[in-house]
């Protein structure tokens, strides 16, 4: 099969012509339809955080099932899935806690004693988030699917597989915002954009848009923003404590920067909880005042959203076709898999919400 293979730090993938092993007992072949370009898979490429290589990027995907190992009853050939990278054993405490998105067992991998999941010459390929969706199969654990309806387009639903997740999730799992709540989101890419959508559904009553590219802020007001604020234009939490009188309840920060979870702390009212989300590059330390603690402000991370993704996916799919969640509008453009690599470096000036890569199945 095709895949994109990423095989030094900030050099173009080439599409090359890679092994895919059969499905073992628990395990799953998807023919992949679509992937989206996720800014977590830049922070690999550009070495902000470390991975294995060579490796096959992309965990953002949804297709249909080509195969199923000996143990599998959940699918069948011929359904369509959507795959998390909140791949789950389904027994240890986390799991067992209603935490699943926490849960870090091996067994959902192949061990070093069996054959990879991907080769190259009869070399090892890693696939990342054990998924690897830049390619034209996954082959991965059963537990990293959901079934999903087949009247929802793959293209969108692919969009689910991460970003809605995370942004959506962190909003109704993770913060459990309430009806009436008033919400600030720093960073309208596609995290940022579900977040505002997730507040939304969620009945907050101000829904406040931070960033600072006009084109997105205006895409913002389209996924539910009350009120958008441009913060090259001055402080942003200025201006958020203005707009409210004093701050926001709930503040999201969908950057992964060490200034806007700062800002994010800095502009709840109290009693407020800031929940980032944005992957911080390793090192950087995020400096609070030790007062505000005294005004009982918290703030916490979030991973995919404390999901339950095969309860929240077909939800998130219901919302979709009943025109509630916005997925269309969140695609940027649709590509082909030896476009990846400029998909990639498109992140980084701001402009774009989500490529997707779509296959000709």
């Amino acid at each position: 099969m095709k895949a994109a293979v990423f095989r030094e730090v900030n050099k173009p993938m080439e599409v090359e012509e890679i092994e895919v092993s059969k499905p073992g007992p628990r395990e799953i072949l998807i023919r992949t339809a679509a992937a989206g370009v996720c800014h977590s898979d830049m922070h690999f490429f550009n070495g902000t955080y470390p991975g294995q290589l060579p490796i096959v990027l992309g965990h953002e995907s949804a297709g249909i099932v080509d195969q199923v190992g000996s143990d599998v009853s959940y699918v069948k050939p011929g359904d369509h899935v959507i795959t998390c990278l909140s791949v789950f054993c389904g027994h240890c405490e986390y799991c067992l806690t209603g935490h699943m998105s926490l849960c870090q067992e091996p067994e959902v991998r192949r061990g070093p004693a069996e054959d990879p999941r991907l080769s190259y010459g009869g070399d090892l390929l890693h696939q990342f988030a054990n998924l690897g969706s830049f390619a034209e199969m996954m082959l991965v654990h059963e537990h990293a699917v959901v079934k999903i309806r087949e009247d929802m387009p793959l293209d969108r639903a692919a969009l689910i597989g991460c970003g809605v997740t995370t942004g959506v999730g962190a909003v109704i799992h993770t913060a459990a915002v309430e009806p009436g709540a008033t919400v600030a989101v720093i960073g309208c890419g596609g995290v940022g954009l579900s977040c505002i959508n997730g507040a939304a559904l969620a009945g907050a009553s101000r829904v406040i848009a931070v960033d600072m590219v006009a084109s997105k802020l205006e895409l913002a007001r389209k996924f539910g923003a009350t009120d958008v604020i441009d913060a090259s234009g001055g402080d942003a939490v200025a201006q958020v404590q203005a707009l409210t009188g004093g701050g926001v309840h709930y503040s999201f920060e969908a950057i992964g920067l060490k200034v806007t979870a700062e800002q994010a702390f800095q502009m709840l009212r109290r009693g407020g909880t800031a929940t980032v989300i944005g992957m911080i590059p390793p090192g950087d330390m995020v400096t609070l005042h030790g007062v505000e603690f005294l005004q009982e402000k918290t703030i916490q991370g979030s991973m995919m959203g404390s999901n339950r993704f095969r309860v929240d996916m077909p939800r998130y799919v219901d919302f979709y076709l009943q025109g509630r969640l916005h997925l269309d509008e969140m695609v940027s453009s649709r590509i082909k898999l030896e476009d990846v690599t400029d998909a990639l470096l498109a992140l980084e000036t701001g402009e774009v919400a989500r490529s997707v890569i779509v296959f000709d199945n």
